[in-house]
């Protein structure tokens, strides 16, 4: 058997690794409770972003409401002054001062969802 054919069958044995399930954006709002775990917040927002302007492309929502991923504010200012005006209408949702890296991650998805 040639080295080639025996590469073959031995790549085809090896298992793929497994994904774990995706979690879903207000999951990973709801872990917040430091700087790490506000950093994967933030990919998770990236990538919620991403996939928006993915799902757009492919099919447009209407222009009168949220995308096709749900953000409101797609654009930076838009979405930087939703936050600021979430958080200034609701003094941070009255969330406890004790987790400031919950408030500013709140904040951020609040950017995504405010009007």
């Amino acid at each position: 058997m040639s080295s080639q054919k025996r590469a073959k069958r031995v790549s085809r044995s090896v298992p793929q690794p497994v994904e774990p399930p995706r979690k879903e954006l207000h999951e990973v709002l709801d872990d917040v409770c430091d700087s790490q775990t506000l950093l994967v917040f933030v990919q998770a927002l990236i990538e919620d972003r991403k996939r928006a302007i993915t799902a757009e492309r492919a099919e447009p929502s209407s222009r009168y409401g949220p995308d096709a991923g749900g953000w409101e504010n797609t654009k930076i200012d838009t979405f930087l002054s939703a936050a600021a005006r979430w958080a200034e209408d609701t003094d941070f949702g009255e969330l406890s001062p004790d987790n400031p890296w919950k408030q500013f991650a709140v904040m951020l998805y609040c950017g995504k969802i405010y009007e």
